[in-house]
């Protein structure tokens, strides 16, 4: 392997012989972890060192000499082997002990050190002694250990379990008559594996079978120290032609170290071996990276007796009891070696096989990718930058291949950008226009049509090829990402082929369709209004079939779009509008949007000129409130009007009379079929609709709202400006008559219209006071002084109501007169009346009771009314007459209401009020006593209670 790269990835920390020096004794064995290394001698001495290889406390840990050690990782223990005196011939010297490191023996006591928690005898009668040649201790869920030790006979003897406890189970494994020169386990999950190594084979175990099963892995063994464990679990065995590795089915690898293998180690992922130089009668250090097939580190050392891994360093101990640490550079010091040899393709190596972050393999390739791109070796630079992406800036690699004649690197690279998704929109547009500037239709398919989902932005895509003149790429792209509008942009705007998007609007889900069509149906109602509208109706109403007039569908709230959102674009072609909201209100009935579309169909119908532009804004932009609505159609009306004049001040042709009158004619249709006399509120803005008859003199419309609105006052005012006398008098028989619902007052307001008028009117005068005269609706006095305004008229105009009314008067005043004289005689009587029943006694004659008609006997009781009864047939009431009670009773019940009646102001109020004659109304009050009534409410009330009529 001498064409192997020799690099010194690795330095030397610290050296000396201190450490040897104050042990003094030969180094027996060793062993390092959880921070510290421990040291055994032949003198049974343990010393544990630290961090700067100094003793940090030493104790005794067997009497003889301490032949293995091991320090546990998962557990603070000490683990040893060594031989202590002999007590009895039966007992072995040679035992295991276990030092727990974190319990030291207590001052003053006859030993110091930490504290030994288990003595185990290796040898007994079933295990005889042999020779100790190997030994390892395996750490399993604690506190289970499994401790195997080789000895010379070729033997294994394996100790399982809380040895603390003493709870262990002794096995013994022949392997052949060989020593055991080696030892290793391998955990595959709760599997626990043995390779064992004698000088004349290699075997593995299989330790959770019982007993373990042995399979021979190979028929060549090797020396002692010459065997460790790589980080995968595999068993290294080093013999003088190389250095082989051993999985559980056999040998694996091998690499041809030449030299007589002394020490083998493993120290994160690099090989250690220590090799006899036969030339120079001297060791080697090496350490080998195997990944990378290089040398990291090699230095000359003297014989060295053992080889540890702990705090980072890799720590030799020379036969001259010298101590060498050899670190690890990292990982920026290695590169900056690399890169000044220009050997990236190592350094490259390196990163990944240290597993560095992706971050730190970006830079290396883009050093080397720079160092390439400066020997103008533009195709391999490219590649190494292609590896970085993801980690380096996109524009840092642009910008060195923007040259044209470099474009085809640059393709690639952007090509590479977005398979892995981490494109943007500048790259993506960089790439179309590589691909177009080179022509390259091939690749902008497979790139534009290529399988699986779009790997770039769709909408720079589409402006690219768009921009560049590939429509069809474009529509692929557009169509493919679900991009409706930018597909019908092109094939309108680009193509101008109209049937071909209507075609694709149809082939549309409802909401997909009526968004496009939101947002290109200006153009497509410009070029073709027909099929437009057919789309429309078809969105709008959910029927794929024809509309015709006799059909009729009702739908449900939400289920389709509303015309009223597709206003916008018939702005430029109001008849196209009328003509689709005509179809829609025919096909759809008891629809959310009728009275929007009511609206925007009596605007259309009573505007002067269509064949401008002259949609109102608030149709535009949807529904309002009724108040926002009024007032913007007002300013979108007189905008309207303006662009009428306009049109005839510029010369150009208003719409003939026959089609206004036509559009008129619908319009009053409109306003009637809207507006059934069975509902209350019509199917349009009835503000809106006043406003735009208003507007556009359209004095039917008006005539129909002011009535169905029951402003009738409104409709008589229309008829008095315009002079109608004729249809003014026939609107009031119709308007006022109070038995159809009509207002009576209307004939007043008549009056006064032709008492003020100031020419003859005498024919009209004399009907209207026909009405007049017919309700009583005013009195004489107040016709007259109305009439005597007008100069116009005669004195015979009135002369015929005049005698009427007096001689109606006189009738009255002597029925007034015969009801006085009645009146006063009656209560002329009733007053005498009381007098004798105040004054005068009374004799009661009656000789028979009034109720049951038998002879009167005692005990009777007798009534001022001058009814007699039994008191047995009065019963209980022998207070009030049965006879007369009745009567008094409805009479008590008037007054009682007549009272309630004086403390009710507002129904008072409300008689004078509704009532044709208010005097009346008053003098019936006074008449029955109600205004009469005194402010002692109760004296007067008791009063009353009392009856001429109780009886005693």
């Amino acid at each position: 392997m001498y064409q192997w790269r020799k690099f010194q990835f690795f330095e030397e920390k610290a050296s000396g012989s201190s450490v040897a020096e104050e042990l003094k004794e030969n180094v027996e064995c060793c062993s390092s972890g959880r921070g510290r290394m421990v040291v055994g001698s032949g003198d049974g001495m343990v010393h544990v060192l630290d961090r700067g290889l100094k003793i940090n406390f030493s104790f005794q840990a067997h009497t003889t000499s301490v032949h293995f050690i091991q320090q546990l990782k998962q557990r603070n223990m000490l683990v040893t082997v060594g031989e202590d005196e002999a007590t009895s011939p039966q007992l072995s010297a040679m035992s295991l002990k276990f030092f727990d490191m974190d319990k030291m023996e207590p001052e003053g006591s006859s030993t110091t050190g930490p504290t030994c928690i288990q003595i185990v005898r290796i040898f007994t009668s079933q295990f005889p002694e042999a020779k100790i040649t190997s030994f390892l201790v395996f750490e399993e869920a604690p506190p289970i250990l499994m401790l195997s030790i080789g000895l010379e006979t070729g033997h294994i003897y394996c100790i399982r379990g809380d040895v603390a406890r003493e709870r262990i189970v002794r096995t013994k494994l022949q392997v052949d008559a060989s020593p055991v020169t080696g030892l290793g386990f391998r955990a595959d999950g709760s599997a626990l594996q043995l390779f064992v190594v004698t000088t004349t084979s290699v075997s593995l175990f299989d330790m959770h079978n019982q007993p373990p099963r042995m399979h021979v892995l190979d028929q060549i063994g090797c020396e002692g120290n010459c065997v460790t464990m790589s980080d995968n679990q595999e068993l290294v065995i080093g013999r003088t032609e190389a250095i082989y590795f051993y999985e559980v089915d056999g040998r694996g690898p091998c690499w041809a170290f030449e030299g007589v293998k002394q020490l083998l180690g493993w120290f994160r992922g690099y090989l250690l071996s220590v090799i006899a130089d036969q030339r120079t009668n001297r060791s080697i250090f090496n350490i080998y990276d195997l990944k990378n097939r290089l040398i990291a580190y090699s230095l000359p050392v003297e014989e060295v007796s053992h080889m540890l891994c702990e705090w980072g360093n890799i720590i030799l101990l020379t036969s001259d009891h010298k101590v060498l640490c050899i670190g690890e550079k990292d990982m920026e010091g290695k590169l900056d070696m690399l890169y000044k040899k220009n050997l990236y393709t190592i350094a490259i190596n390196l990163v990944q096989s240290q597993q560095a972050d992706a971050a730190a393999t970006a830079e290396v390739l883009r050093k080397y990718g720079d160092h390439l791109y400066g020997k103008q070796d533009y195709d391999e630079a490219m590649a190494q930058y292609i590896r970085t992406i993801g980690q380096l800036e996109p524009s840092y690699v642009i910008q060195k291949f923007l040259d044209a004649q470099r474009i085809y690197n640059l393709t690639s690279y952007l090509e590479k950008l977005h398979e892995k998704g981490l494109a943007s929109k500048d790259h993506t547009t960089l790439l179309l226009n590589c691909y177009t500037k080179l022509k390259d239709v091939a690749k902008l398919d497979e790139f534009i049509k290529g399988e699986g989902e779009h790997r770039f932005d769709v909408e720079t895509a589409v402006k690219v090829c768009r921009a560049a003149g590939y429509h069809e790429h474009a529509m692929y792209v557009a169509k493919k990402a679900g991009k409706h509008e930018w597909y019908l942009k092109i094939l309108l705007e680009d193509l101008g082929s109209y049937d071909e998007a209507l075609e694709y609007i149809s082939s549309l889900e409802s909401f997909q369709a009526a968004v496009t069509v939101k947002e290109y149906g200006k153009i497509l109602v410009e070029h073709k209004p027909d099929e437009t509208i057919a789309i429309l109706m078809k969105l709008c109403s959910g029927d794929d079939e024809s509309v015709s007039n006799d059909s009729s569908v009702n739908l449900l709230p939400g289920k389709c779009p509303s015309p009223i959102d597709f206003v916008n674009v018939f702005i430029d072609q109001p008849l196209y509008l009328m003509t689709f909201l005509e179809k829609y209100i025919s096909k759809v009935k008891n629809s959310a949007v009728h009275v929007e579309i009511h609206n925007t169909l009596l605007e259309l119908y009573l505007s002067d000129d269509l064949s401008s532009s002259s949609l109102s804004k608030s149709n535009v932009q949807g529904v309002e409130t009724s108040g926002q609505r009024s007032n913007r159609n007002v300013m979108s009306l007189s905008n309207i009007g303006n662009k009428g004049k306009g049109v005839m001040e510029n010369g150009q042709a208003r719409m003939g009379t026959d089609e206004r009158t036509g559009r008129l004619n619908k319009g009053l249709a409109l306003l009637k079929s809207a507006w059934p006399s069975h509902e209350d509120h019509p199917s349009y803005d009835v503000d809106l609709a006043v406003v735009l008859c208003e507007m556009h003199q359209f004095k039917q419309g008006r005539l129909f709202l002011y009535e169905k609105m029951k402003l009738y006052k409104e409709v008589i005012s229309c008829y008095m400006q315009d002079s109608d006398h004729e249809g003014l008098i026939a609107c009031c028989k119709r308007l006022g008559d109070s038995s159809r619902g009509g207002d009576p007052s209307l004939w007043e307001d008549v009056l006064k219209y032709f008492g003020e008028l100031g020419e003859d009117c005498s024919k009209e005068v004399k009907e209207v006071l026909v009405y007049i005269e017919r309700d009583d609706l005013l009195p004489p006095i107040i016709v007259l002084q109305i009439l005597a305004k007008n100069p116009c008229l005669t004195l015979s105009v009135v002369k015929d109501y005049v005698a009427r009314k007096l001689e109606q008067e006189s009738k009255l005043v002597e029925e007034d007169r015969k009801s006085i004289d009645k009146y006063q005689e009656e209560t002329a009587a009733m007053r005498k009346e009381v007098q004798e029943l105040r004054t005068n006694a009374r004799i009661f004659q009656l000789s028979k009771c009034t109720g049951c008609t038998f002879t009167l006997d005692l005990p009777a009781v007798h009534f001022m009314c001058m009814h007699s009864f039994h008191q047995r047939c009065l019963g209980d009431n022998e207070k009030e007459c049965p006879v007369c009670a009745p009567q008094n009773k409805t009479l008590l019940e008037m007054k009682r209401s007549l009272e309630q009646n004086a403390k009710d102001h507002d129904r008072f109020f409300q008689l004078v009020r509704n009532s044709n004659d208010g005097f009346s109304v008053i003098a019936n009050y006074f008449g029955r006593g109600v205004m009469n009534k005194t402010k002692d409410g109760n004296s007067s009330s008791s009063r009353s209670n009392t009856s001429p009529f109780n009886g005693y």
